[in-house]
């Protein structure tokens, strides 16, 4: 076997390192062709996660001896006293918390040029890596979970071949969803999440080109109005997810029960062309509202007051109900949108069965298409506790 590898040449055998893992490439570097062929080697895209300081090691090791590495991922040190370094403007309390520990160079991570995939996720570094921005190559970043990275959406311009960006729960970004465009022509997905920080108009996304798949700005200070999606807009996307900061985004807040209708209807009309991109929306009542109030839990604690509106089917039929935010909804009648089908069409069955069940789901709000005033909320619970 030893003869068989001594016969080839250091071509050949990066074109069987291409095959192995990376801690198999390590393991393999008996002699310095293997080292010099290693060193050639495009290693292949599997996980290797840096969350020891066994692997940490290991990285380090790899820096020079796999240099063409192309996905990695630093996540927590599990052996207790051991962190990554801070980086600039770290956040102090943490920062001080930690003072004591022994220190692990991040900056390692910038030796890897060719890398094409970089998850750091459970929030494992502290402060500002500008060297994270500047992997020209990457095809994808995750940074979810990481709550004390600090960075700007104006970064990625250092990533321009960057496909698919996952940032959820980042407290500490900041930064115009505008600076995405830089991107325009590469970026396929993008979930920035849970991220408070983020700002700038949802539209600024509407003319990227077709690649571009999944959006989701949940939770996010983004803003803008969803009347504005026109034909052109968002062509070909498969899912669109928009904070509550956007009007008819998810979880919009109405300040009155009136508002409701126009705002639904705005929905329905995008919902009816793209059924999957405003997947999963609801609304609800602004506790701002003049015509909010407090109701009573029932016996086992569930909220009884019907102040959160979703979208409801029935086969192909659409509609929407008035219901409390919890999996025993109390809901109100449904508002059809759609005309009832046929009743010689295909789907009738289907349908009569189903709306039957919606039917079967309304109980204490029989009769009523919208939430009852407070007035009648007391006076319908009074009469069921008798």
């Amino acid at each position: 076997m030893a003869s068989t590898i001594d016969r080839l040449g250091t071509d050949e055998l990066v074109n069987i390192f291409e095959y192995l893992p990376p801690e198999d490439i390590m393991r393999t570097r008996l002699n310095k062709k293997m080292r010099d062929a290693a060193k050639k080697t495009f290693v292949p895209m599997t996980d290797f996660v840096v969350d020891s300081v066994i692997k940490y090691d290991a990285m380090a090791a790899m820096t020079t001896a796999l240099p063409h590495l192309q996905q990695i991922g630093i996540s927590y040190l599990h052996e207790e006293g051991h962190k990554y370094s801070d980086g600039d403007d770290p956040y102090e309390r943490l920062a001080a918390n930690t003072a004591d520990l022994t220190t692990h160079d991040t900056q390692l991570l910038s030796n890897f040029k060719w890398l094409r995939s970089l998850d750091i996720c459970y929030r494992p570094l502290n402060g500002r890596f500008p060297f994270l921005f500047n992997f020209t190559l990457l095809h994808k970043l995750n940074t979810s979970g990481c709550c004390y990275l600090n960075w700007d959406l104006e970064s990625l311009a250092g990533l321009p071949q960057l496909k698919e960006l996952f940032c959820t729960g980042n407290e500490s970004l900041t930064g115009n969803i505008n600076s995405l465009r830089v991107l325009k022509d590469t970026l396929a997905m993008v979930d920035i999440s849970d991220c408070p920080h983020v700002a700038g108009n949802f539209m600024d996304l509407a003319d990227f080109p077709s690649h571009l798949k999944c959006v989701d700005l949940s939770c996010t200070a983004v803003t803008g109005d969803i009347r504005d999606i026109g034909k052109q807009s968002f062509q070909t996307l498969e899912l669109l997810l928009l904070p509550s900061g956007v009007y008819g985004g998810t979880g919009y807040e109405f300040q009155c029960i009136s508002d409701a209708p126009d705002v639904v209807m705005a929905v329905y009309s995008i919902h009816k062309q793209r059924p999957s991109l405003l997947k999963d929306w609801y609304g609800k009542l602004s506790k701002d509202s003049p015509d909010w109030y407090d109701g009573e839990d029932d016996e086992v604690g569930v909220d009884t007051v019907p102040l959160y509106i979703v979208f409801v089917e029935a086969g192909a039929r659409i509609g929407y109900r008035w219901e409390s935010a919890n999996d025993v909804p109390n809901p109100c009648e449904v508002n059809w949108l759609d005309p009832e089908p046929d009743r010689d069409s295909s789907g009738y069955e289907e349908y009569i069965e189903e709306l039957q069940e919606l039917e079967g789901e309304v109980d204490i709000y029989r009769g009523f298409h919208q939430p009852p005033t407070e007035e009648q909320y007391t006076r319908l619970w009074a009469a069921e506790e008798d």
